[in-house]
């Protein structure tokens, strides 16, 4: 995984919540943001598959815009900020194998096939035979 943590550009605000007095004069909340199709460090495929995968993230300017608030601290919250959208990025560049369709073996399906065989006859025998 390419590290393009230097393009990333940071933003801080205020939290909501809990924090008393200290969550009015202390901006602790991190805006993490990345230009997509300005960065360096991916290949145009690379770059146009995180669009396809990130889109709901990403804005109508195209930047990917990741807010954390989880830490006490502006220095953690930049920390964790950073860490996850790097992981999204990771996760969006990840192609699943593909799947080859398998027929069922020979012997499976006369397994099968013959479980089948043994049920019907079972139920056959329960049948009322009267003269």
């Amino acid at each position: 995984m390419k590290d393009f943590s230097k393009e990333l550009t940071y933003k801080t605000s205020r939290s909501s919540g809990a924090g008393g007095q200290n969550v009015n004069k202390v901006e602790t909340s991190v805006t993490v943001m990345w230009n997509v199709a300005a960065s360096e460090y991916f290949s145009i495929e690379a770059k146009e598959m995180i669009s396809e995968k990130l889109k709901n993230r990403i804005n109508a300017e195209g930047i990917l815009q990741l807010t954390v608030s989880e830490s006490r601290t502006q220095l953690q919250n930049k920390k964790i900020a950073t860490e996850k959208i790097l992981s999204l990025v990771e996760k969006s560049l990840f192609i699943p194998k593909s799947r080859k369709p398998t027929k069922p073996s020979r012997s499976k399906i006369e397994k099968r096939i013959k479980a089948k065989m043994e049920l019907s006859q079972k139920k056959e025998n329960r049948k009322f035979k009267g003269e």
